[in-house]
């Protein structure tokens, strides 16, 4: 049966090309690329010979149909973005949906991808992590997803164009805390690869100037841990919450209490409430 080769390429550096990826680029019928042109210097440099047709966003449900009569006459294909991995903010996912639909197998050719290159070059904790491609341009979907990035308890990885990069770690910045831990990464593999570390306000600042070129990556890291409430304060908390709740008050209500009088995470003083009535018996 043919197949459809998702075949990832390199990102900037083109000695990062794999050897899988240039036996199966050199042996299918056809290479469907978001933009010929720029794959084409990938072809010269490794002399493949293979015909090229576009596939991009506009005109991508052509190009589905017309694929899956390629695998239908028992033709392998091949499918490649400009740079990395095909899908991760690059078109292909409805070529991959309508060949999969049509019975034919999909097989992925591992190589770079400037995600996973951020994120293990970032400083940051790699696992888990959460992947968002490109932020929105409108400010209001803009201003969900930084919400969304401020609410979680991992790392965040996101791509962004050089020319709105200072407006989105600014947005960052006001969301998550600027003292939240976060990395850039540019023109990774490239001959001027940055990475610049510290928090969402130090790079804020540094970027507030003239954007930076080549291609983007920010690694928003995880929220600092609360430190651990120092057994003394613990006793005290305790014994409040036993206060309270002889008094009458509801579970819910003595945490709010204690959180409030003796400035504690209201988490932390609602577990408080839980282990006195486990230890007092409900």
């Amino acid at each position: 049966m043919a197949r459809l080769y998702i075949v990832s390429t390199p990102i900037g550096n083109l000695a990062d090309m794999t050897h899988r990826a240039l036996e199966v680029l050199g042996s299918v019928t056809r290479v469907y690329a978001e933009d010929t042109r720029r794959t084409a210097i990938l072809f010269r440099r490794y002399d493949l010979r293979t015909p090229l047709a576009s596939a991009h966003e506009h005109n991508e449900a052509g190009r589905a149909e017309e694929i899956v009569a390629q695998l239908e006459a028992g033709a392998d294909v091949a499918l490649v973005s400009d740079a990395g991995t095909p899908l991760l903010s690059d078109p292909g996912a409805r070529i991959v949906q309508c060949v999969l639909a049509a019975g034919h197998d999909v097989v992925p050719v591992p190589g770079a991808s400037a995600l996973l290159a951020a994120l293990v070059g970032a400083g940051l904790p790699a696992e888990p992590f959460t992947w968002l491609g490109f932020p929105p341009r409108q400010a209001g979907a803009r201003r969900e997803l930084a919400a969304r990035v401020a609410a979680l308890d991992h790392t965040a990885v996101l791509y962004e164009a050089p020319g709105r990069l200072g407006r989105l770690l600014e947005e960052l910045a006001e969301a998550c805390g600027a003292e939240r831990p976060a990395a850039v990464a540019r023109e990774l593999t490239k001959l001027h690869e940055t990475f610049r570390r510290g928090t969402l306000g130090e790079l804020a600042a540094y970027y507030s100037g003239p954007p930076p070129r080549g291609e983007i990556v920010v690694v928003v890291g995880p929220p600092a841990a609360a430190p651990p409430e120092p057994a003394v304060r613990r006793a005290e908390a305790e014994a409040l919450a036993r206060e309270l709740l002889d008094a009458g008050s509801r579970p819910s209500s003595v945490a709010r209490e204690l959180a409030r009088r003796l400035e504690l995470r209201r988490n932390a003083a609602y577990e408080i409430v839980l282990a006195v009535t486990g230890k007092d018996g409900g």
